[in-house]
């Protein structure tokens, strides 16, 4: 029954440890499932003012490409196909809610806590809103 199941797996990202640990629960959904895992991670769009320096852009993209190869990695010793994709948005509920739903995604995995900023302490975290948001199951890894 499962193995039909969830083919095609999300797993939002951010570089800290509790979407870590959802990437190692992805994978062994994805080995159960004989399924692939796509990884999503989401930039901050700063507005295009001079206060914000290019260079420091790069450094958040640079950053994002090694952790997304760190996963891709740990996909790939267990023999499960992992694919990629950065986005930028200030949403990031939004952004990888509707990413969910373009790509067919039969389940997303996230972590309970992630890098958020403070203020999310008070309004819901990240895992909160797509838990609220999406119509498809989500797997929350603590």
């Amino acid at each position: 029954m499962l193995k039909n199941r969830f083919k095609n797996i999300l797993i939002a990202l951010d570089g800290s440890i509790n979407p870590t640990r959802g990437m190692n629960e992805a994978i062994s959904l994805a080995r159960q499932c004989q399924g692939s895992i796509t990884g999503i991670y989401v930039l901050p769009a700063f507005p295009s003012e001079p206060t914000i320096s290019l260079s420091y852009r790069q450094y958040l993209v640079r950053v994002s490409e090694k952790f997304m190869l760190h996963a891709k990695t740990a996909a790939a010793r267990h023999g499960i196909e992992f694919e990629q994709k950065i986005v930028t948005s200030n949403d990031i509920v939004n952004a990888i809610s509707a990413f969910a739903k373009s790509d067919r995604s039969d389940v997303i995995v996230t972590g309970a806590r992630g890098q958020s900023s403070p203020k999310s302490t008070f309004l819901g975290s990240v895992s909160n809103g797509i838990l609220n948001s999406c119509r498809i199951p989500v797997l929350v890894v603590r």
